[in-house]
């Protein structure tokens, strides 16, 4: 999070401000009204420039990929903001950030969750932020970093993750501890 960002009460109030289209169904195998290609298509023209028809693929899916689809959408309408449009943003950090974090973040929560709570409207803006390099003005890197691990469902995730797997070391090492501790008490038997 290098470069500042627009200020973070800009970027809430838009996604509170989120036109009702951005939620209508994306249009997948089974159908759907919002060509999901076509509006992050739209966003590069905007910015950093077009995207490949190869790129573009990565926007199209299954009924399944409906969740990623719709969070792409709400992605798309924050990074519409022109204090992003006219930063300097590269196409294929947008496109991960559109397609790969727009999948973990669905896979997370609904977006209306995203939408309405505070502190996961506020984790989405800054997870988006983040991932671009960006931090929100009048932040520094350590605040910006420091409050999105506060709010990241992500980073408490891999906490828990991270606190179970040395939990089970710390078990591993203890049965092996008791295991060697009655090896060596048989040896002593054997040699007495």
């Amino acid at each position: 999070m290098l470069l500042p960002g627009p200020p973070l009460d800009i970027l809430l109030r838009r996604l509170t401000d989120l036109p009702p289209d951005f939620l209508d169904d994306p249009r997948t195998d089974r159908g759907g009204l919002v060509h999901v290609a076509a509006v992050v298509n739209d966003l590069l023209a905007q910015g950093p420039g077009r995207a490949s028809v190869q790129d573009l693929r990565r926007f199209e899916g299954s009924a399944a990929d409906a969740p990623r689809l719709r969070m792409t959408l709400v992605l798309a309408w924050l990074l519409a903001d022109e204090r992003l449009i006219g930063s300097p943003l590269q196409p294929e950090p947008l496109l991960r950030l559109l397609d790969d974090t727009a999948r973990e973040l669905s896979g997370l929560a609904p977006v209306t969750t995203y939408l309405k709570d505070p502190d996961r409207r506020e984790e989405l803006v800054r997870v988006m932020l983040a991932r671009l390099d960006l931090r929100p003005d009048g932040e520094t890197a350590a605040q910006a970093a420091d409050r999105l691990s506060a709010l990241s469902a992500t980073e408490r995730r891999r906490l828990l993750e991270a606190s179970r797997a040395a939990e089970a070391r710390a078990r591993e090492i203890r049965e092996a501890l008791v295991k060697k501790a009655a090896e060596a008490s048989a040896d002593k038997w054997t040699r007495e």
